[in-house]
């Protein structure tokens, strides 16, 4: 049986301290947004299928119909994902509660319907659901209006205002959304009472069919905008109703005050070139390096929701073939993370209604594409070699617009690989080495990882600690410090100084414009050579980046054990079939890690050359 606990919490005024039991108070970690519940409750995607979907899985209308590219993104399968379930489990044993914060963002219908910790009934305000159980559906129900397992929905997107009903501002961060709840002037075909639907998209004021809208609309500049994202992509200690639960506490061991920043990718955007309305012609194209010259902002939908060029374009199934072309940008989302999409194909893909198998397979190829063809490029330079020793760099660039990797900091990572071999083949030197069955990096001296560490400061060795007992451990909401950050900066990144997003642990140079930092990093090699290496050499370079670490995922592994969490179905008292069922959360994701590659990194970019023959110093003579 699941055992119900209700606790409750006061603030304290120790800094970064997390609030204290006492009875008679409770903190409401998400005080601010729409709260549940609401008037007009957010419909299913279900209800968007008939005109958003096609259910031929070889359509080619599936690379750019709304809910066909969507449905097998991170968004649709935000409730999905394992690794999500198993990191709430840790952050409610760090904190009790905090699961509130979470499921906000992960399942939006179900937080807002009130099946989380707030209610929004006056005769039964709080509920114990931070931990999930009391949300309705299932992992393989279909996406009806009743199955909160739904991930982030087409409802909770295209109704949302860019303030709140009082003239609220939008706050750009931690999930904090103002949902229209109010009757729509667009009335449209059907539905006449209901919520407008906002998209970029303006219904001519015509009598034909393709003019009039089949359900109540509004067209908004908002969704096409960046802020519109900022409200998701910026995470932070959560802003209780009583203070921010921890504030961050910088290298010299004061507490700024500010809310300790999980994830900044909006920020890291923001503070890049690629938010500027027009890039400058000052900024010098040694500067910019690969990335081209762009003449206008890019905007995150740009790259996370490409156009389609498809003479086929169009939104919506009513409507003509070619009625969007150019014009309808795809609900792909794609990021970095390849991995999760193929272990819920494992799972999930055959047993949803309509199989998700295909739509799997479309977003594990979106996030290829974009790490091995958006995101990086490396090059070896200034390779030189004598008869004693041969020295080279790595040079890495980033060509996104945020750091390189960017988002949920736990276990992500990105690093360089290094191969030489002589003329005979024999291997000289390297660096980087993953084992593919082990799943361990072996962290030689000289490897490069760009990731972000963050940890607790213990004030008496004035340190961020990262790890316990010589392990790693990953507690994002007790974390009030940051004691790593290498991530390769995006182009003109102006956040050098800004204490939420600098570089921590690495001194990126100023670009040749004078102020903001550079996009690159390069790595300097050098290793010795002897009288049997055989000339020339042979020098490959390969960028790899990594969902989740074996650290991180055995971390969560263990702390289910530690923390005595039990079985998902004696947690919320039920007896399912699927997902982790008869297993913790923790135990379950460490099991699909097992069946299911082990996080196999991803080659982003490669490069390789060969050395000059002859002794004396050579620079390199062929590469690709």
């Amino acid at each position: 049986m699941k055992k119900v606990v209700i606790i409750v919490f006061c603030w304290t005024l120790q800094a970064g301290a997390y609030p204290q039991t006492v009875a008679g108070t409770v903190p409401d970690f998400t005080p601010d947004g729409t709260q549940p519940k609401l008037n007009f409750p957010l419909e299913g995607v279900a209800d968007c299928n008939f005109c958003h979907a096609t259910q031929n899985p070889q359509a080619v209308e599936n690379t750019f119909l709304p809910v066909s590219t969507w449905e097998g993104s991170m968004k649709a399968n935000a409730m999905r994902d394992p690794l999500f379930w198993a990191a709430l489990d840790v952050a409610n044993n760090d904190v009790a509660g905090v699961g509130d914060y979470c499921l906000r963002c992960h399942s939006p219908s179900g937080w807002l319907a009130g099946n989380v910790v707030k209610t929004g009934d006056a005769n039964n305000p709080i509920i114990d659901g931070a931990d999930g159980c009391q949300l309705t559906g299932s992992l393989t129900q279909a996406d009806t209006i009743n199955n909160d397992y739904s991930g982030v929905t087409c409802h909770f997107c295209h109704r949302q205002n860019q303030t709140g009903p009082l003239g609220q501002a939008q706050k750009k961060r931690d999930g904090i959304i103002w949902v229209d709840d109010e009757s729509c002037a667009n009335g449209g075909v059907t539905n006449p009472a209901t919520p407008c639907r906002k998209g970029p998209y303006d219904y001519p004021q015509g009598t034909a069919p393709e003019d009039v809208a089949p359900h109540p609309w509004q067209f908004s500049t908002f969704v096409k905008s960046s802020d519109f994202c900022g409200s998701c992509h910026n995470v932070n200690s959560p802003e209780t109703s009583t203070g921010f639960a921890k504030t961050l506490i910088d290298s010299q061991g004061v507490d700024t005050q500010l809310a300790m920043p999980i994830e900044q990718t909006f920020s890291e955007w923001q503070n890049s070139l690629f938010a500027d309305l027009v890039f400058k012609d000052s900024f010098a194209s040694a500067d910019i390096n690969t990335t081209p010259k762009l003449t206008q902002s890019q905007t995150c939908q740009a790259c996370h929701m490409p156009l389609t060029d498809a003479i086929e374009a169009r939104a919506c199934t009513d409507k003509p073939q070619g009625s969007r072309v150019g014009e309808l940008r795809t609900h792909q989302f794609a990021g970095g993370n390849s991995w999760i999409p193929e272990v819920l194909k494992n799972l999930y893909g055959s047993l949803l209604t309509p199989n998700r198998s295909d739509a799997y397979d479309r977003t594990i190829a979106y996030a290829l594409n974009m790490l091995q063809n958006k995101s990086a490029e490396l090059v070896i330079e200034n390779t030189a070699i004598n008869a004693q020793q041969a020295s080279f760099d790595v040079k890495v660039s980033n060509l996104t617009g945020h750091k390189l990797p960017t988002g949920y900091p736990e276990g992500r990572r990105m690093w360089i690989k290094i191969n030489v071999t002589d003329a005979n083949g024999v291997a000289v030197y390297s660096s980087g080495q993953y084992n593919a069955v082990t799943a361990v990096l072996n962290k030689d001296s000289d490897i490069k990882i760009y990731e972000t560490k963050q940890g607790i400061y213990n004030a008496s060795t004035q340190t961020c600690e990262t790890e316990a007992a010589g392990s790693e451990v990953f507690h994002f909401v007790l974390n009030n410090c940051i004691a790593k950050d290498n991530r390769i900066p995006p182009l003109g990144f102006s956040g050098a100084q800004n204490v939420l997003i600098r570089p921590v642990g690495i001194n990126y140079p100023t670009a040749q414009n004078g102020t903001a930092l550079v996009n690159f990093d390069i790595s300097s090699y050098q290793f010795s050579l002897d009288n049997s290496v055989q000339l020339p050499l042979n020098i490959t370079a390969e960028l790899l980046y990594q969902t989740s670490s074996k650290e991180y995922v055995e971390f969560l592994r263990d702390a289910a054990v530690d923390n005595n969490t039990p079985t998902e179905n004696n947690l919320c008292n039920r007896n399912w079939d699927e997902g982790p069922a008869n297993k913790s959360r923790g135990r379950f994701m460490y099991d699909q890690w097992l069946q299911n590659g082990r996080s196999t990194p991803v080659i982003m970019a490669s490069s390789t050359v060969s050395t000059a023959a002859k002794s004396g110093y050579k620079n390199t003579i062929e590469s690709n």
